[in-house]
């Protein structure tokens, strides 16, 4: 039976750990969770992905897809020590999730495959961390793997990532022999029988006493250059004993400078206990951390980590459950009691929190209060949203949220039964209230729900997630493009007479219109690129001032439905050039009606060409990747506008038919390995590749 001396845990915030577990798709992030839980005690069986047993992949389509797609925070206890772990999702459409973690993290354990090295979103992940400051140690995982080896894989690291990764363990055994580990430190060998839940403890075996001698003194030497206290002890006598090393390994982690590598196989159980150890010694404490910075009245203010201060607090996650709408809360300052009422100070509005949550992904632990320090999930907040904060309503203090992501990808969703269009636009509302990544709105033209989310993967999860939570029968596709109409060739002396007689006051008017093309470049009356002008080169008084008016009022009318597909007409001119009245019969309407319909007679005798939107699309991608992404632009219509090369990046620009956009960003992923990015930028409009056609032919 297991026994866990490690797990009083101390009540001070010097005894609590906040990381993430960070990695590329298939590095072992939730299994290295799994591990941390079980060698914790905090689980009692050993969770696998390939199960879809493991406690942070909880979620149904998680545990169908075998990754991680939402970020689960769970707590245990190691060394007197408290330990909040976030295990974020691998995947690249599922990098806001990692954003969001990245910000409310204290530091973060790396993962990487002991075959592959540095992958594509291992290199995403880890620019991210940089960003936020977070620091790190890394874990070479999976040396049980036929090909793998630690020091391929630590020289990718000093290659892509960090130019000074301190290795601080020799494997003992490759691929299928490894059992164990040297602690370069301490110099002992742990070994991990098959199927022990423990290590045992000895010298360092012989047949490695030279080579663990050998990178010992490479670990000396590297730390020396590194740490001004490292290297006075190694001036003077020729070596850095084991208490300096840690103490610089801790300095060194805690300011970036230096890069702790351990490695095991967490598959197998192997190394987990110190990777452990690491966490505790080498990152910070909420107390190793800057104070929190956040704004009040415009003045910038700083809130230490501290119980006694004023409550801070910052959603980073909201989820709803069968139970209810759960919020997970990152405490930065101060003391949060059950019961007590907090500001959300982005809206003003005050939020009571019922129950508050030690977080164990789906399954949790009531407290009576959270301090600062911790991440919890609160009970009773009914609108705060990712990126709120959270505060004692007598000390407002707003602090910066997350960044989120503009979408890249959209697609159309409508529920398949009109009865259900209610309840599908309820579950997009909570939907877009757990994923601030996700945004959904109407197309005002074609009238269609657009969902848009940061890749086809992300998309699909989330409709998915519709179905299945709320029992919905959605159907999803390509979002239509909004085409235009404008006049190639126009027609001029068109004269169109409007006459009613039905009973009564009848309808008279006559019009004589010229339509133009409208020369690029010409600006409306608010100095905006103009899509229509009309004027009137009436002379004598033939046609009234009011009912001139009218004219173009049914001009405009016309401009809804061109004659080549129905779709907006834009880009033309049109002059009323003559017209005649009626004493009795002539009115406004009369007008009105003349001019819609003399204008729609007119387009279907000019030469018109069908128009569609055009953006402006940015992609940053490798060097080596740059032939195959203008292959893939040209075959997409696009006409490169711009390239420029730097630091072994290209950056890219290309106008692109919005239509031939669809399924870009799994695309340009896939050629560049997950490396590359783009942003798109709305340009405008222009000529559809079929040529310009009369409509007056094609009526016929």
């Amino acid at each position: 039976m297991r026994t866990h001396p490690h797990r009083h845990l101390t009540d001070s915030l010097t005894a609590v750990r906040n990381l993430g577990i960070l990695a590329h798709v298939d590095a072992g992030k939730t299994t290295v969770t799994e591990r941390i839980l079980y060698a914790t005690g905090t689980t009692h069986k050993r969770g696998e992905v390939h199960d879809g047993t493991t406690v942070t992949d909880f979620d149904s389509q998680e545990r169908d897809r075998g990754i991680t797609i939402f970020a689960a925070a769970v707590s245990c206890a190691w060394d007197g020590h408290r330990v909040n772990l976030i295990d974020t999702p691998g995947h690249v459409d599922f990098s806001d999730e990692v954003e969001r973690s990245l910000r409310v993290l204290d530091g973060a354990v790396a993962v990487f495959d002991a075959v592959a090295g540095v992958e594509p979103q291992s290199e995403s992940v880890w620019r991210r961390a940089d960003r936020h400051g977070v620091p790190r140690i890394a874990f070479v995982n999976k040396l049980d793997r036929a090909g793998a080896d630690l020091d391929t894989a630590v020289a990718s690291i000093r290659e892509r990532l960090h130019p000074a990764p301190l290795v601080v363990q020799l494997p003992i055994g490759a691929e299928g022999t490894f059992t164990g580990v040297v602690d370069l430190l301490r110099m002992r060998a742990l070994v991990w029988a098959d199927g022990a839940d423990s290590p045992e403890e000895g010298p360092v075996p012989e047949a490695f006493g030279v080579e663990a001698l050998r990178r010992r003194r490479l670990l000396e030497e590297a730390v020396a250059d590194l740490h001004p206290a490292a290297m006075d002890e190694f001036c003077t006598r020729s070596t850095v004993s084991a208490t300096t090393l840690t103490a610089a390994l801790r300095d060194l982690t805690r300011t970036g400078e230096g890069l702790v590598v351990l490695c095991g196989s967490a598959y197998r159980n192997r190394g987990i206990e110190p990777l452990l150890d690491a966490v505790v010694a080498y990152l910070p404490s909420p107390l190793d951390v800057p104070a929190v910075r956040g704004t009040h009245g415009g003045v910038e203010r700083e809130r230490a980590a501290d119980p006694q201060a004023p409550f801070a607090g910052l959603v980073f996650k909201v989820n709803a459950t069968p139970t209810g709408r759960m919020t997970y809360l990152r405490v930065y300052a101060g003391t949060l009691e059950k019961g007590q009422a907090v500001t959300d100070v982005g809206t003003g509005r005050t939020e009571r929190v019922a129950r508050i949550l030690r977080v164990r992904a789906d399954r949790h632990a009531e407290l009576d209060r959270a301090v600062a320090g911790d991440i919890v999930a609160l009970i009773g907040p009914k609108s705060a949203r990712a990126g709120a904060t959270l505060c004692d309503p007598s000390a407002p203090l707003l602090l910066e949220p997350p960044a989120v992501a503009d979408p890249v990808v959209s697609v159309a969703v409508e529920a398949r039964r009109s009865s259900d269009t209610g309840r599908l636009v309820s579950a997009l509302t909570r939907l877009v209230e757990e994923d601030p990544s996700l945004v959904v709105r109407t197309d005002p033209e074609t009238g269609q729900t657009l969902l848009s989310g940061m890749g086809e993967l992300h998309l699909e999860v989330a409709v998915e997630k519709v179905r299945r939570a709320h029992g919905l029968d959605v159907s999803v596709g390509r979002p239509r493009v909004s085409y235009r109409e404008t006049v190639a060739r126009g027609v001029s002396g068109l004269v169109y007479r409007h006459v009613k007689q039905d009973g009564g006051a009848g309808q008279f008017a006559h019009v004589v219109l010229d339509v133009e093309p409208l020369d690029t470049g010409t600006d409306g009356a608010d100095g905006s690129a103009a899509a229509f002008v009309f004027r009137s080169a009436v002379v004598g008084g033939r046609v009234p001032q009011e009912y001139v008016r009218a004219v173009e009022a049914g001009c405009r009318d016309a401009l809804a439905e061109g004659p080549l597909g129905g779709h907006p007409v834009t880009g033309l001119r049109v002059t009323l050039t003559d017209g005649a009245t009626h004493a009795k019969d002539s009115s406004e309407m009369a007008f009105r009606a003349a001019g819609r319909l003399g204008l729609r007679a007119a387009l279907r005798a000019c030469v018109m060409r069908l128009l569609e939107p055009v953006v402006e699309v940015t992609a940053t991608v490798p060097e080596d990747a740059v032939g195959g992404v203008l292959g893939d632009l040209a075959a997409r219509r696009g006409r490169v506008t711009g390239s420029l090369t730097r630091g072994g990046t290209a950056v890219l620009t290309a106008t692109v038919p919005l239509a031939e956009l669809f399924g870009y960003a799994t695309r340009l992923r896939s050629r560049t390995q997950g490396r590359g990015v783009f942003t798109t930028r709305p340009t405008g409009l222009a000529p559809a590749p079929s040529p310009a056609r009369a409509a007056g032919v094609e009526a016929r």
